[in-house]
């Protein structure tokens, strides 16, 4: 289902709004003026206006940029201003069409058009079977390559004031038996389904869902995998670097109170025999149970010892009186 359209001029608000963002402002007077200004011996300097057109897609946001170029219509003043947008008397339109193709071979001798072109050719390729009616599912790749092209020798603009049909300056007479070689370089541009789709859902706002590329779902599942684990990760560092107040040790806790309190300096050498303890007890050895032992030991060898030498002294004393006796 479309949304319903305002009844205003879509491309003229488009043009209202370009003038008010300072970016668009400038470029579109820097391409203006050369595509405007004739000379004596032709109507403008059609090398200087595709220069400046190319610096506007290039350098002004599409919000705005394609904005004035795709804006939807539903009237013929409309579609005539989408139409002038890039000032067809300089930078489209010439005294004679060329024959497409040559003005294909044109196109190729000049590096910066045969590489758009190719973008072109890449990602504005139909498919019937795509959601989208483009191979790429990916209007925005499409809308970029079609502006690309805008500021070449091989420069599209709209052919008429009545439909989304676009084609280069050029047509196929004189094709002798390259005739539908030229024909189908012609209509990849005039009857284009990807093409129109993607102006359409643009200037149409319908283009929500296929605006982006469609990434796989294997693609999808390892990148949310690696982030989980990279926050796991992350988690685990911050508790090993910064532990929290309830894994101090008790005597930090109050050594640190007394010393608020009573502004006492604290007692390093309890907290370290403390510390000592607490890293027995991890391990699994009871300090305090060692210590009751060995206080408990000490004294049994010490009445063992006393009650012998009582017994040898009361061994002696007993000899020293038998001798006595016999005596």
């Amino acid at each position: 289902v479309e949304p319903v359209l305002s009844k205003g001029n879509n491309c003229l608000d488009a043009a209202k709004a370009c003038n008010l963002n300072d970016t668009c402002k400038r470029f579109r007077s820097a391409y203006i003026t050369p595509c405007t200004s004739s000379t004596s011996n032709e109507i403008c300097n059609k090398r200087k206006c595709h220069k400046a057109l190319r610096l506007f897609f290039d350098k002004v946001p599409p919000k705005h940029s394609y904005g004035m170029l795709f804006c939807s219509c539903r009237d013929v003043a409309c579609t005539e201003r989408r139409r002038q947008t890039i000032v067809p008397v300089c930078s489209y339109e010439d005294r004679e069409k060329p024959n497409c193709l040559n003005l294909q071979e044109s196109c190729k001798k000049n590096y910066i058009c045969r590489s758009r072109l190719a973008d072109f050719f890449t990602n504005c390729q139909p498919e019937s079977r795509s959601v989208s009616s483009c191979l790429k599912e990916n209007y925005a790749d499409c809308l970029l390559a079609y502006s690309g092209l805008i500021g070449t020798v091989m420069t599209p603009n709209y052919i008429d004031s009545s439909s989304l049909s676009v084609a280069p300056w050029c047509d196929c007479s004189n094709s002798g038996n390259d005739i539908d070689e030229c024909l189908k370089f012609l209509n990849f541009f005039q009857d284009n389904i990807c093409l129109k789709n993607a102006i359409q859902a643009f200037g149409n706002g319908t283009d929500v869902n296929v605006w982006q590329p469609i990434l796989p779902v294997q693609t999808t599942t390892a990148t949310t995998t690696t982030a989980s684990r990279l926050r796991n990760t992350g988690s685990e560092t911050s508790n090993n670097e910064i532990p929290s107040h309830n894994d101090s040790p008790a005597c930090a806790n109050l050594q640190a109170q007394k010393k608020r309190k009573s502004n006492e300096s604290v007692d390093t050498e309890l907290c370290l025999n403390e510390n000592a303890l607490g890293k027995d007890n991890a391990a699994g050895v009871s300090t305090s149970h060692i210590s009751t032992e060995n206080s408990l030991a000490l004294p049994a060898s010490f009445y063992l010892s006393t009650q012998l030498t009582l017994m040898a002294l009361a061994l002696s004393l007993c000899v020293s009186l038998s001798s006595s006796v016999v005596l």
